[in-house]
Parts: C-alpha cells; structure tokens; sequence
C-alpha cells in the first residue's frame, strides 16, 4: 500500500498532473493511487522527486502482525 493519492490530495493535484509529468501511462497512474498495483522502488523515487515529497510520504508500512 501506498499514499500516493493522499499526498495528490494535500497537495490539490489531480491525477493527470502526475500522469502527464511521469511519463507513465494515465491506467498505471491510476492504478497506483487506487492501490492496485505498487511501484518499484525506482519509480517510488520519480514520483517522489515530482510531487516534492519525502520517499518516506508515499510508503505504508505493514504493520506486524501478532
């Protein structure tokens, strides 16, 4: 899991923003804040880099189980 989608929405940015400046099609986008799929690592980063957030802002740690 991811908070891709909450950081687009503190920032007041819409998910065409981020598709457009990616380079990633709009699906994976998509995908990505629905958590339907997780980025690599590597794309973790770009998005990172484009949304001028910490790496640490768009990872969700699991928590342990018991």
């Amino acid at each position: 899991m991811n908070h891709i989608k909450q950081v687009l929405i503190e920032k007041g940015i819409k998910q065409t923003w981020l598709f457009e400046k990616s380079g990633k099609s709009y699906a994976i986008i998509s995908d990505y804040t629905t958590n339907r799929r997780e980025p690599r690592l590597e794309t973790f980063y770009k998005v990172a880099e484009i949304l001028q957030v910490d790496i640490k802002d768009l990872i969700v740690s699991n928590p342990k189980k018991k």
